[in-house]
């Protein structure tokens, strides 16, 4: 019998029989994943891809210049790079969780954005308290809209403390950096202090105690008049310049706190390659910053005693 249906006359009788069933399982499976024709299951995508829309208008770059969607291997590696310089898995998981989350809803209410990729904010927000600075003061130099600065009270009162914020920036319109040429902002928004004001008080009471002091951080007056304490926390988020990062770092050295915790922003950043420069130059000298790591293209350093 094997042998009979193995014939090529049997297998030509039994084609238009095989051939049957094909079409009727065919119609079984189109049955049962949609209306039984291709242009429903077409229907059917362009019903989810409608659904989807509404949602990725939460996190797609539209309005900001920047999609919120981190892919996998950047938020594994972040997250692996937190742990390695704090020395805290679990609260590296956690802090760049909460931060993600916190950065979705202050661009979804704040005025602005916040300037940056995903993982590099995350990370800052998240690093800062894990690394336990040794007191609450914050000078945050270049700050765009402000909304770092909300973003990084609110991180910290989540670990329990009590930040007071410093802010220096030009508040030029735009953001500005040595020799780059910069269109209006994607968001359309144009950075003024009531932008950056009407950030901070998305965080409550630190938010709107903060003191922000308009002009350059490398300028005698604006240093005079901020440099009247200590700070536990000091972002270098300013001029990326060779020179300009080099000028942060000789006036942060004056002003931590001993213990104190400075942040490089787009520090190994192959766009902005003066922030390396400086720093190899400044942990050169007879400096009293200690680098404790890397964390989505921000540098990490503390003061000794």
């Amino acid at each position: 019998m094997r042998a009979l249906l193995t014939t090529k006359t049997a297998r030509r009788a039994l084609r238009p029989i095989a051939d049957l069933i094909d079409q009727r399982i065919d119609r079984r499976i189109r049955r049962a994943i949609g209306d039984g024709s291709e242009g429903g299951l077409q229907r059917e995508l362009a019903a989810l891809r409608n659904r989807q829309r509404p949602l990725e208008l939460l996190i797609d770059g539209t309005g900001r210049g920047v999609s919120r969607m981190p892919a996998q291997i950047h938020l594994d590696r972040a997250i692996e790079e937190l742990a390695q310089v704090s020395g805290d898995r679990s609260g590296a998981e956690r802090n760049i969780s909460q931060a993600f989350r916190l950065l979705i809803a202050l661009e979804a209410l704040g005025v602005g954005r916040i300037a940056g990729g995903t993982m590099n904010i995350c990370g800052k927000l998240s690093a800062v308290p894990l690394l336990d600075p040794p007191n609450d003061e914050i000078l945050e130099i270049g700050t765009l809209y402000g909304m770092f600065g909300a973003a990084l009270i609110r991180m910290m009162e989540r670990a329990g403390r009590d930040p007071r914020l410093t802010i220096v920036d030009p508040l030029a319109g735009l953001q500005l950096q040595p020799g780059t040429t910069e269109g209006a902002d994607p968001t359309g928004t144009p950075v003024r202090g009531a932008a950056v004001r009407a950030n901070l008080a998305l965080v409550g009471a630190a938010g709107a105690a903060a003191r922000v002091q308009q002009g350059f951080s490398e300028d005698p007056e604006v240093r005079a008049l901020v440099s009247d304490r200590s700070y536990g926390v000091i972002i270098v988020d300013g001029d990326h310049s060779a020179a300009g990062v080099a000028a942060d770092l000789e006036w942060a050295e004056q002003i931590v706190a001993p213990g104190g915790i400075v942040v490089l922003d787009d520090f190994g950043h192959p766009k902005w390659p003066g922030i390396k420069e400086a720093f190899d130059k400044h942990m050169a000298t007879d400096t009293r910053l200690t680098f404790l790591g890397q964390v989505a293209n921000s540098g990490y350093l503390r003061a000794s005693a």
